[in-house]
């Protein structure tokens, strides 16, 4: 994911390119205090996802200190893939998934600086599975700290599209 982004996905479904990339949707646990989605009105709003894989928090640390650029971006690619799954549980499958706005929040040193960068690998990841319904409004934020000392936190704002892939 090194290269440029187009705004075209390759033909095929948002699942064929998702599995194309050697990616899965991982199931996402229950939480008693919250849900990973909350309809309202036309807009789904995914709870702030974490780097977990398999019940395990791939990262922990703050960026620029005890975590380097790439491995931040990683991350955010593994936050990203879960905050989909809570949107595909909330619209029932991939391909009517629409982002409508990412946050990206980093845990990072004050002069770190590259939050856009991490975040990057984030928007390439969703551009990549959703094509133009994975473009977005953005924000990239630094922060002193995020919950289990992960390094990497990402909410979004969804919606759903009718019908199924749409030819590209």
């Amino acid at each position: 994911m090194s290269g440029p982004v187009t705004s075209a996905a390759p033909a095929g479904s948002a699942a064929d390119r998702l599995q194309a990339l050697g990616l899965a949707l991982p199931e996402l646990r229950d939480n008693p205090y919250y849900v990973h989605h909350r309809t309202v009105g036309s807009s789904i709003h995914i709870s702030g996802q974490l780097p977990y894989q398999d019940g395990l928090l791939l990262g922990r640390g703050v960026v620029g200190r005890d975590v380097d650029l790439e491995t931040a971006r990683e991350l955010a690619r593994h936050a990203a893939l879960n905050a989909l799954a809570a949107a595909v549980q909330a619209v029932g499958e991939l391909d009517r998934v629409r982002i409508v706005q990412m946050l990206v929040f980093v845990a990072s040193t004050p002069d770190f600086g590259e939050q856009s960068k991490v975040a990057n690998a984030a928007s390439e990841l969703l551009i990549e599975v959703l094509g133009e319904n994975g473009r977005h409004a953005r924000t990239a934020i630094g922060v002193a700290g995020l919950p289990v000392n992960s390094p990497v936190e990402i909410q979004m704002v969804c919606t759903a599209v009718q019908g199924g892939p749409t030819a590209v």
